[in-house]
């Protein structure tokens, strides 16, 4: 009996691909490979292992800065777009996310770059939008201060609306290709953008035909308030931070909720929590493996990040004390990742954690849901979130590449297949068709 006619929920499962692994001392593993991070090879074995899988999608971060740390941990990683059209030429079906800043970028540059990629792929590009985090990467774009949070969202928005007046200015039919008459394009089907907003102006058309997708897959990654009324308004794919599944629950019922109001249902949008999953074949072994791991964590790495994430020096306080609560910016007054801010802050807080414990609590995965155990206690995991309105699928973030991904390949993608809550086989070729987004319109400016 296929999984349709079990008419059962389908996971949907996005790869994020980060050198060695999610886990912050993973290039120290014996079985880790730093010295391949800027190796194209590298990646382009484990993408073809994720569309093996039919895994929906690979996911690329990208920063704009390089910060001292740099001496703890392996950062390189290849420039998203020049990665995933590379991706591109060796795949087929998986779908190619690029992250992408809006306060760093121009939404002409954007928009041509991603239509650009979607004809590559046939139709399978994706947008993580950005609003990146901290002066130290204003300065690398020549400007002294990152812009206040807010600011960034208003950026935002005008620069979604603009790139989608780009992708769709041009209408279906508007390639006449007719030799004979020496017809090219009916330009009575080609619009401008004409978009005027309070921080961009965007004249248009794109000089690109419209790609596959028309416009790619929006995907968004913010879970503070402005990011929650950014992603309800725009995004089709959410990836989030959830480091339980009641968190999860409450998170997903908010975001479907605010759909409506921008005249969107549920259906049109998929959130996949982040998953970092120790495999073993016993429980045992995973706890082992999630252990060896946490042991190589070096302590000045952690509490710089630490530090930076909490916008509060945390060198002069002892490891095995408390956060000092007292110091700490309230979660409006931080100008990076509001949400992560608050998670770690509540983390904290519910565990009485100590710092040390803190900082050893998120080294695998920065605040996201962490499970230790068998392919089978992992799958149950997986369809519990699924199944009680946690998620959609996941965002998949092995802590140790490539070996992660591998077990979770061999041994827990068959489980879930078994289990008719994952497919077999692709049914599409477009990222759009992966995640059920066909047959409904991209988010439209208003």
């Amino acid at each position: 009996m296929s999984a349709a006619e079990r008419g059962r929920r389908q996971l949907h499962l996005n790869l994020f691909m980060l050198s060695t692994g999610h886990h912050e001392a993973s290039w120290r593993h014996r079985d880790a490979s730093p010295q391949l991070a800027a190796d194209f090879r590298y990646y382009k074995r484990m993408a073809q292992l994720a569309e093996q899988a039919k895994m929906d999608s690979i996911f690329i971060a990208e920063k704009y800065r390089l910060n001292k740390m740099t001496k703890y941990r392996v950062i390189p990683q290849l420039e998203a777009f020049t990665m995933q059209a590379a991706l591109a030429a060796v795949t087929e079906k998986i779908g190619l996310t690029v992250t992408a800043s809006t306060t760093y970028n121009e939404p002409y540059h954007i928009a041509r770059k991603f239509a650009s990629l979607d004809h590559i792929s046939g139709g399978r590009a994706a947008w993580n939008i950005v609003t990146s985090t901290g002066d130290a990467t204003a300065r690398n774009f020549g400007r002294e201060r990152h812009l206040d949070h807010s600011l960034r969202y208003e950026r935002a928005h005008e620069f979604v609306e603009a790139a989608v007046r780009l992708w769709t200015g041009w209408a279906e039919d508007a390639l006449l290709i007719d030799q004979e008459a020496g017809l090219y394009a009916d330009m009575s089907r080609i619009k401008a953008a004409d978009y005027e907003g309070k921080h961009l102006s965007v004249a248009g058309p794109l000089n690109l035909p419209r790609s596959p997708q028309a416009v790619p897959v929006l995907v968004q990654a913010g879970s503070s308030e402005d990011g929650r009324s950014f992603a309800a308004r725009w995004a089709e794919l959410v990836f989030t931070a959830q480091p339980s599944i009641e968190s999860a629950i409450a998170f997903y019922a908010d975001l479907k909720g605010r759909l409506k109001a921008w005249g969107r249902n549920e259906e049109q949008l998929k959130i996949l929590p982040g998953l970092i999953p120790f495999i073993g074949d016993s429980e045992a072994e995973a706890k082992e493996k999630e252990r060896e791991l946490n042991e190589l964590s070096v302590s000045d790495y952690g509490l710089y990040n630490l530090s930076a994430l909490l916008q509060t020096d945390l060198s002069d306080c002892p490891l095995d004390g408390p956060l000092p609560y007292e110091r700490l910016p309230a979660p409006e007054q931080v100008q990076g990742q509001q949400a992560r801010f608050q998670l770690y802050v509540n983390l904290a807080r519910e565990e009485k954690l100590s710092i040390r414990e803190l900082i050893i609590r998120t080294a695998g995965g920065r605040g996201h849901f962490t499970v230790a155990g068998t392919p089978i206690q992992i799958a149950d995991t997986m369809q519990r979130w699924l199944e009680a309105g946690a998620a959609d699928g996941f965002n998949l973030m092995p802590p140790l590449l490539p070996s992660g991904l591998e077990d979770f390949v061999s041994k827990v993608v068959p489980e879930l297949q078994n289990r008719g809550i994952y497919r077999t086989e692709y049914s599409g070729n477009t990222l759009r068709e992966h995640l059920g987004l066909t047959g409904m319109s991209a988010p439209q400016p208003v």
